[in-house]
């Protein structure tokens, strides 16, 4: 369904401010509900599902996705209730996710949901990996909307057309590569202590990716016009400009990104446009907390005034969230920010992140302690405890008491415009859901779905606080990946407190409770778990062997540690080695990647004759597929 953000509402959002009812105060379990939205992400992933999958009645999906177009596109999340990639809104998830790990990863871990924070994001960057193999190329949409909204069926049995959809210099899409910049370079600093070589990598394709959204500029949708019904950009693409130049400076602390802030805000309208809303489309408001944030840490340097700028409208979005701006945003009865009736939660989620970090970066300060709005001053805290009321309406402080997060509290939507999870499960009935019998045997079916979607925080309420839980009510009862990622951030906070950190400086991520390769000092070695029986795979002249070494148990898992022993059983040198791996879904330490492919590591160039080399993965399973899928004799 459409989840359009109307441009034309940017100079007429005019607010009506009222007393929020008097509700529960009994206070909320923010860590359940942290854990129950990162299990959300796990119900939208397509392609082939991790061992690690909690989320278990899901199956794989979209298993040759990009194969038409001769390029591997499987994997990506799905973004709502259907079954289509659409790269816009999934990249700002990504972006949304990782910024909100980037502040809050310390609370993220003390509640033990880091690692599965990491799993969500890391979902989505190797798809954009896969999604964007030339430097001026860039896979922006699998699947298409219309031929998408006749189907009612499981992911897993996917007649529709999967057509993929892509960018490049002659079709070019600045907002789409801008955003996939930002959540690439985001994310590469949310691994750049837990797995350097992989943020390098996603740190090259930023830079690439915006590149090509600088170099050559339009409307992502004017190239892929089938996302014009579902995701236009009415915002244009300057707004992503900012923003990911935003975050290009943030990963690479290079001056030159500072420089295109500095001298491009005025110009792209940084400066210049007072918002009010902030989600996929319009990102104005989180380039200008990002460039007040710049100015906070003292490094706008001869772009001070410019940056100032960037400041007075960052806090006029606050202001207008608040109820003391100038044009304040609308709210509910009940106290809810309300934007739009289609999916009015995406902006909730967004603004309460914005509120919650900028009260924080205001916080650690030295030199601002409060914002000016033309209805009196605001502190951090009355930010930060705005930004609560709306997570707790979220959760079921409203009028209906009703939670709007599917799993959450005893009130929650049973019928949710959801394709997976209103039909049954593959794993419980494999029969196949056909396109329309799905609409007629599930869509019209009145009862609760037969697989909780928990975790989903959907549309919402009207703007009196009405709510009808009833799976034809799109507008109302869709999910969206969007909607969750913001509220990721919040939730840690909200859950863990402030800790005391200083967010205007570099926050060191601690390491998730992830298995080491050593018996962690909780784990429990004894008795100890049979080793899997080594596996030898020969394709003369090149032998693989691969063994268990050790095994340990973790959090009730058995975890095996696998050598990998390739040998060259020919007379002559081998170069150029290719390894093409399959079923590997933990970490892996002495091969470098090739593409799509496996080569070898960075220390050695090529094998002499009778010679070996060895790599190690960890993982909870069997041992992976090796296959040599090249290499050159000399």
């Amino acid at each position: 369904m459409r989840r359009g953000s109307v441009m034309g509402v940017l100079m007429v959002l005019m607010g009506l401010v009222v007393m929020p009812l008097l509700v529960n105060g009994g206070g909320h379990d923010y860590g359940k509900a942290l854990s129950k939205s990162l299990l959300f992400f796990e119900a939208q992933r397509s392609g082939v599902l991790p061992n690690t999958q909690r989320v278990n009645w899901r199956s794989n999906s979209g298993l040759q996705d990009g194969k038409a177009s001769g390029v591997d596109l499987v994997g990506g999340y799905y973004d709502a209730g259907d079954n289509v990639k659409f790269g816009l809104p999934m990249a700002f998830t990504v972006t949304m996710m990782s910024w909100g790990i980037l502040e809050y990863g310390k609370q993220m871990a003390g509640s033990g949901e880091l690692g599965h924070a990491l799993d969500a994001v890391k979902w989505g960057t190797d798809y954009f990996i896969k999604a964007h193999p030339q430097p001026y190329v860039l896979y922006g949409e699998v699947g298409d909307g219309n031929t998408d909204h006749y189907c009612w069926q499981r992911p897993e049995d996917m007649t529709t057309d999967r057509r993929a959809y892509r960018i490049d210099s002659d079709n070019p899409g600045s907002d789409l590569a801008a955003e996939t910049a930002a959540a690439m370079a985001a994310a590469s600093m949310v691994f750049r202590t837990h797995d350097p070589a992989y943020s390098g990598e996603l740190l090259n394709h930023a830079k690439q990716l915006f590149d090509f959204a600088d170099k050559y500029r339009g409307k992502y949708d004017s190239s892929i016009t089938v996302a014009q019904k579902y995701y236009r950009s009415y915002s244009g693409y300057a707004d992503e400009l900012l923003w990911s130049a935003a975050w290009m400076y943030q990963a690479t602390n290079e001056e030159y990104y500072l420089d295109y802030l500095g001298n491009n805000g005025d110009s792209m309208g940084g400066t210049g446009w007072a918002m009010a809303e902030f989600g996929w489309d319009v990102k104005y408001a989180g380039a200008q907390v990002l460039a007040s944030k710049f100015l906070m840490q003292g490094k706008a340097g001869r772009h001070t005034a410019v940056f100032e700028r960037f400041q007075q409208k960052a806090e006029y979005f606050m202001c207008s969230c608040l109820g003391k701006g100038t044009r304040n945003v609308r709210r509910t009865p009940g106290g809810l920010l309300f934007r739009q009736r289609w999916n009015n939660m995406q902006f909730v989620t967004s603004a309460s992140f914005l509120l919650t970090v900028y009260s924080d970066y205001l916080s650690s300060s030295s030199a601002r302690n409060a914002i000016t709005c033309s209805s009196g001053s605001a502190s951090p805290s009355e930010l930060l405890s705005f930004a609560k009321s709306q997570v707790d309406y979220i959760l079921g402080d409203n009028p209906r008491a009703t939670s709007y997060m599917v799993g959450y509290g005893s009130t929650y939507p049973q019928q949710v415009h959801h394709r997976a999870s209103s039909i049954v499960s593959i794993k419980v009935d494999p029969s196949f859901v056909s396109c329309r019998g799905g609409y007629n045997t599930w869509f019209g079916r009145k009862g609760s779905d037969p697989n909780l979607l928990d975790g989903a925080l959907v549309g919402g309420p009207d703007a009196y606080d009405n709510f009808a839980d009833e799976r034809d009510n799109y507008e109302q009862t869709e999910p969206a990946t969007y909607n969750n990622a913001p509220i990721l951030g919040v939730l840690a906070r909200l859950g863990g407190g402030s800790g005391g950190y200083n967010q205007l400086l570099p926050v060191m991520l601690p390491n998730p409770s992830t298995p080491a390769m050593i018996n962690p000092p909780n784990s429990t070695p004894h008795p100890k778990p049979s080793l899997p029986a080594p596996v030898t795979q020969t394709s003369s002249p090149i032998i693989v062997e691969q063994k268990a070494t050790t095994s340990w148990r973790y959090n009730g898992r058995t975890y095996y540690r696998y050598s990998t022993v390739v040998t060259n059983n020919s007379g002559k040198t081998v170069t150029d080695l290719k390894l093409s791996l399959a079923k590997l879904y933990g970490p892996l330490w002495g091969l470098s990647k090739s593409g799509e492919a496996y080569a070898f590591p960075k220390w050695l160039n090529s094998l002499p004759a009778g010679k070996s080399f060895e790599f190690i993965y960890v993982q909870a399973a069997s041992p992976i597929d090796v296959k040599v899928s090249g290499y050159i004799l000399v």
